[in-house]
């Protein structure tokens, strides 16, 4: 798939929206991409989950045992893209404070893939990463549906997104004025 295309489902689902946005990195930004009006449908999903799990593959990320996805918005695209991958799916959760693999068990030397939904500074998939590196698993790539930071943000490993699409995002304290002028919201999950 286009960037035009994976923006193209995004658009059609309602989930481009425009305003003035907290992302989950801290940053401000005048567009959000809000993905679970994308993954509120079955089709949407799996067609760009799909092309994401035949984008790993083509790159040389398909052997993996597990396809991990950080809570919250991972699940969804991790699990669909496990699905397309013949691997088994599974997912870190904040425990006090840091992400941790509280439900599941991996053994040290297995190959994964994490799954994110949404890049803009990589924190969550560098989070992902440590953890999976302290239970001694090797991550093999990290994969997005969107890379709002459009191949600047270093995740540490190799990072496919399915659309590179970036938009601006700025310090709070170095708005442009008409962002500023916009009531601030936070749609983001980080705190959940």
């Amino acid at each position: 798939m286009k960037t035009e295309e994976v923006i193209d489902v995004f658009k059609s689902a309602g989930a481009v929206l425009e305003g003035h946005f907290i992302l989950t990195s801290g940053l401000r930004s005048p567009v959000f991409l809000q993905k679970a009006r994308v993954f509120m449908h079955a089709d949407k999903t799996e067609t760009l989950c799909k092309a994401l799990a035949e984008l790993l593959k083509a790159k040389g990320y398909g052997d993996v045992d597990y396809v991990v996805g950080p809570a919250i918005g991972g699940l969804i695209p991790a699990y669909e893209t496990s699905r397309h991958m013949d691997a088994t799916a599974i997912w870190v959760e904040r425990q006090d404070g840091k992400f941790a693999l509280r439900r599941f068990e991996v053994k040290p030397g297995d190959r994964v893939v994490i799954v994110e939904d949404i890049v803009s500074t990589g924190l969550s998939i560098r989070e992902t990463i440590t953890c999976m590196q302290e239970l001694g698993v090797e991550v093999v790539a990290a994969a997005c549906l969107v890379d709002r930071s459009a191949g600047k943000s270093d995740v540490g490993v190799p990072l496919v997104a399915l659309a590179e699409y970036e938009v601006p995002a700025y310090e709070p304290d170095k708005l442009p004025p008409e962002l500023a002028a916009i009531p601030a919201i936070k749609p983001g999950s980080r705190n959940i």
